[in-house]
């Protein structure tokens, strides 16, 4: 997210080959076929809706951060799960979605998926969608991505899509939810940008967790840091150390206003 375009220029400089862990980059990776690049139309990338998905806008502004961190099928980490409350984690999967597989952001859909079941998908030119399904653990992808190009034996349960019954989706809120507004537009800006979105949400997320920002603030810091930090083509690590701190201090600054 910070450093993508370098992160693949130096993959493509020494011929790594990139293998994805996130759930949802995972699935993209297994259902991708590379050699028919020219046959893919989008990217479908799912995401849960986290824990807020039904609230309303004036519902979430009160939210507390015990109740952002309960993500309804996830066991994660704080600031991940809050990441999924804001739907922030979608923005930035998105941004890593565009890197990894060079696929322009107005071909990369966000689509709620309440069940967590497919972890994403292709969609192909002659009309094929190619998903991967799976139970909501991480040592799926985790596996896939350590035994590649073959498949490890991982004790998870397998999906009894009979017992599941139905899988439901929904088109995002962008309105209840601007981080997804925010990651394209950080994609469509470049220099730097995403860079930015990334460190000013850390340090939100970090005032919410303490009880220092109300939940409608991380989104309100990013977009306060992108108007005031100025941005710069990231054509060196130290160029992306230097527009993270940039952004941190602005971040800090603008959550103790808010406070």
């Amino acid at each position: 997210v910070s450093a993508g375009d370098l992160v693949m220029a130096t993959a493509a400089r020494t011929g790594a080959r990139l293998l994805p862990v996130d759930s949802e980059h995972n699935a993209i990776f297994q259902v991708f076929e590379t050699e028919a690049r020219g046959a893919i139309d989008k990217i479908l990338l799912t995401a849960s809706g986290g824990p807020f998905r039904t609230w309303s806008a004036a519902a979430m502004a009160a939210a507390t951060p015990a109740q952002a961190v309960a993500h309804p099928n996830w066991s994660m980490g704080a600031k991940i799960s809050v990441d999924s409350a804001t739907m922030m984690n979608k923005g930035l999967e998105l941004i890593e979605a565009h890197y990894l597989f060079e696929m322009p952001e107005n071909r990369i859909e966000v689509l709620i998926h309440p069940q967590s079941v497919i972890h994403s998908a292709v969609v192909y030119c002659d009309g094929s969608v190619l998903a991967q399904l799976g139970s909501p653990d991480m040592r799926t992808p985790i596996a896939y991505a350590l035994g590649w190009p073959q498949r490890l034996a991982v004790p998870v349960p397998t999906l009894d899509l009979i017992a599941l019954a139905q899988l439901t989706f929904e088109a995002p809120d962008d309105s209840r939810f601007p981080a997804l507004r925010l990651a394209r537009q950080v994609l469509r800006d470049g220099q730097g940008a995403p860079t930015l979105l990334n460190a000013a949400n850390e340090v939100a997320v970090a005032a919410f967790l303490a009880h220092r920002l109300p939940f409608d603030g991380i989104a309100e810091t990013v977009v306060r840091v992108l108007e005031r930090v100025p941005g710069r083509a990231p054509d060196s690590l130290e160029t992306v150390l230097a527009l993270d701190a940039a952004a941190r201090a602005a971040a800090a600054e603008i959550t103790a206003a808010l406070a």
